[in-house]
């Protein structure tokens, strides 16, 4: 029985052809550092307010749906009060990408929302901390 030499390659190359298509037509992946959030307001009124953010993608400047908050905290440590801390509630939003907070802000001042999300599909973690004023 003789064995022919391409009873191997000619499969080999198929499935080489077949992860080369495959490979072309997988969607490019981000790097973590290529999202970060944004205030959708640079002001909320003291007292009951709701803060919003945007989580936006540099590359397309669009915004991420369905990201996983799960760090966050308020604090006022712009005007060096970093022991002023007040509960945050994540509240639904109607828009994709849009996060909302629902804070009891005390006083009239700066203050510094710090968040930590999970983008789908990534691996690692967005953490931002952004700067808002509380006025009356």
């Amino acid at each position: 029985m003789t064995k022919n030499p391409f009873a191997r390659a000619v499969p080999a190359a198929l499935l080489g052809a077949v992860l080369s298509a495959s490979a072309l037509t997988l969607p490019a992946r981000a790097d973590i550092k290529d999202y970060h959030f944004q205030l959708v307001q640079q002001e909320a009124k003291v007292g009951e307010a709701v803060v919003a953010v945007r989580l936006v993608d540099r590359r397309t400047g669009k915004a991420v749906p369905d990201a996983v908050i799960f760090a966050k905290r308020l604090d006022m440590a712009p005007d060096s009060m970093e022991e002023m801390v007040t509960k945050l509630e994540q509240v639904p939003s109607t828009e994709p990408g849009i996060y909302r907070f629902k804070a009891k802000l005390s006083m009239a001042g700066g203050w510094r929302l710090s968040l930590g999300a999970k983008v789908q599909g990534e691996t690692g973690t967005v953490e931002d901390r952004l700067v808002f004023q509380a006025v009356k």
